[in-house]
């Protein structure tokens, strides 16, 4: 491909949007364009990324003996609500009506859909097992959509379903994709972890994440190097630690004028956070007040709050509600003199701390020494704090590291959610009618182009491991007025083509400093440089990932890439 042709168009500058290395890189390098919030287009040397990414994962899914089909984009709402997901999957889901107001959804995954394939197909255990999958444009409506194709409104899936008769066979369904994963993640030179994780929305018995670490991700992971625990930090739990083992003082009523903020109320009283009572007041579906009470040096995990409220339809008070609920301020929600109709929920983490500071519901006043049992009692315990660096391994107890990380694939071990309600059942060997087992797995096509950017990148630009690059090969002649180098340069071009090497060769009309600019920034793996060195017989190599160079013979310089694109892609 001649560059001069191709609609490959790059910016000078940094897009002012991005804040991701990925999204900031792919808009700059010309991958990708921005319709809306959430939504990009998919330019052709982003096409070609997505396109090799897309042949790993399909030849690895075949591999484990998965078969490729395509469902459909538009779901009919009658199959959601055979499982209770119309109601219940939440704002995510894009609604719509066709012209006689028969609803339907924009596919986000499909388990509905595939079940209802099954269970007009298969109704033997002689028909079992299977595993069907697809790669398809995914819609959900992100309430926050950033960082590029990070989070996105619609993005390329890989979502595959399996069928089995027991849960032995499931279970075996299950550790052959997770050997998949492990083999797709290794071949697309990403680094990632297996953690365990939330069965969420999708439901299920257990399920698996495959994060690669990045801050620009949404998942927080705590993973033990002791034992090698690791888990996605919503589900990581936190126990109740041992009463402290202190002398009770008199409680008292002291002015707090101003001091809002746990920092600043530690400071004003020359206490530590973990002594003092942190409450954070909710409303749940509008209308009921949850007051959720938890150590100050803590912070509440939202994901969790979600699992003990069973919804997730709940946010923080606003000022009004919590002057109109408690009659004081944020900063100042105690304990005392709580309305009938708030729900309180104690977390683990203030069991047995003695010696607290308490905001009472006025504003601008907080008791101390205040100790459970004596002056108040507890509620209801529950697990609502994240998991911080240091916290204790639940496997062994050793100290837990903590990471953010993207999610790049999850997997689920169904059971009969889909299948019992959906009635997908199959006659076993004595003529037992039984529901179908399952399983799901699915792993984010565009999101992995994204994670890739993130852990191959440098202030230049991208640097595309070979087996997912845009080309191979970048030719740049650095003086398109010279006919030797031309001349060099299209042999070269031809040579390289001839011989099965994506290249693509520079013959803009620009300096050679610009086209070193573009090359770096668009990341291809080598380049050769015909410039100068020509006229010794000889042309640069270079290496985008090492930043090596080498001064080949032209005659040789070919083959030398050749041979180095193949090592790669070992």
């Amino acid at each position: 491909m001649r560059w001069s042709r191709y609609f490959l168009y790059t910016l000078k500058e940094d897009p002012a949007e991005a804040q991701a290395p990925s999204h900031k890189l792919l808009l700059k390098a010309g991958f990708i364009k921005q319709v809306s919030a959430g939504i990009y287009e998919v330019l052709p040397a982003g096409w070609r990324v997505l396109r090799k990414i897309e042949n790993i994962v399909r030849k690895e899914m075949d591999r484990s003996g998965a078969q490729e089909l395509l469902l459909t984009v538009l779901n009919p709402a009658e199959l959601w609500k055979e499982t209770g997901r119309w109601d219940t999957y939440g704002s995510e889901l894009f609604r719509l009506k066709d012209r006689n107001g028969r609803e339907y959804c924009l596919g986000p995954t499909h388990e509905e859909e595939i079940t209802d394939l099954v269970r007009k197909v298969i109704n033997s255990y002689r028909q079992l097992p299977v595993t069907l999958y697809q790669i398809q444009v995914k819609f959900r409506d992100e309430k926050r959509p950033r960082f590029g194709l990070i989070r996105g409104r619609e993005f390329i899936m890989k979502d595959a379903y399996s069928f089995d008769a027991d849960e032995f066979s499931a279970t075996m369904s299950y550790e052959n994709m997770k050997f998949a994963y492990d083999r797709i993640f290794k071949k697309l030179r990403l680094k990632v972890i297996m953690a365990e994780a939330s069965v969420g929305q999708i439901g299920g018995t257990q399920s698996h994440e495959f994060i690669a670490f990045t801050p620009y991700g949404e998942a927080k992971v705590g993973y033990c190097e002791n034992c090698g625990y690791a888990a996605n930090a919503e589900i990581i739990p936190l126990q109740k630690p041992k009463e402290e083992e202190e002398e009770e003082k008199p409680m008292e009523k002291v002015h707090t004028p101003k001091v809002k903020t746990i920092e600043e109320l530690s400071e004003f009283l020359k206490v530590p956070p973990s002594k003092i009572m942190k409450a954070v007041l909710y409303m749940v579906k509008d209308s009921q007040p949850v007051l959720v009470l938890i150590r100050g040096d803590r912070e509440i995990d939202e994901n969790k709050l979600e699992a003990v409220l069973g919804t997730e339809d709940f946010r923080l008070a606003t000022d009004e509600e919590v002057q109109n609920l408690l009659g004081t301020s944020k900063g100042f929600i105690g304990i005392f003199n709580l309305p009938e109709n708030i729900k309180v929920l104690w977390d683990n983490s203030l069991y047995g701390v003695k010696n607290l500071v308490v905001a009472l519901n006025q504003p601008d006043w907080h008791y101390i020494n205040v100790n459970p049992e004596r002056d108040f009692q507890y509620g209801e315990f529950v697990d609502i704090a994240q998991v911080e660096e240091g916290d204790p391994c639940p496997k062994c107890g050793s100290p837990l590291k903590v990471q953010t990380g993207l999610e790049l694939g999850h997997i689920f071990l169904l059971g009969t959610r889909y299948s019992e309600p959906m009635k997908a059942y199959f006659t076993d060997p004595s003529g037992e009618e039984k529901p179908i087992i399952m399983g799901c797995y699915g792993i984010g096509i565009s999101r992995i182009m994204a994670a890739i950017v993130e852990q191959y990148h440098d202030e230049k630009g991208i640097k595309w491991p070979t087996p997912v690059a845009p080309f191979e090969l970048a030719i740049l002649c650095l003086n398109m007025s010279d006919p030797e180098l031309t001349q060099t340069a299209e042999k070269l071009y031809i040579e390289a083509e001839e011989k099965g090497i994506e290249v693509i060769y520079d013959d803009r009309e620009e300096s050679a400093g610009f086209k070193f600019a573009d090359a770096d920034l668009v990341g291809f793996p080598y380049r050769i440089v015909v410039g100068k060195k020509v006229k010794e017989g000889k042309v640069e190599l270079q290496k985008r990932a090492t930043g090596e160079r080498w001064d080949i013979p032209i005659e040789e310089v070919i083959d030398k890439v050749k041979e180095m694109i193949a090592e790669d892609k070992k």
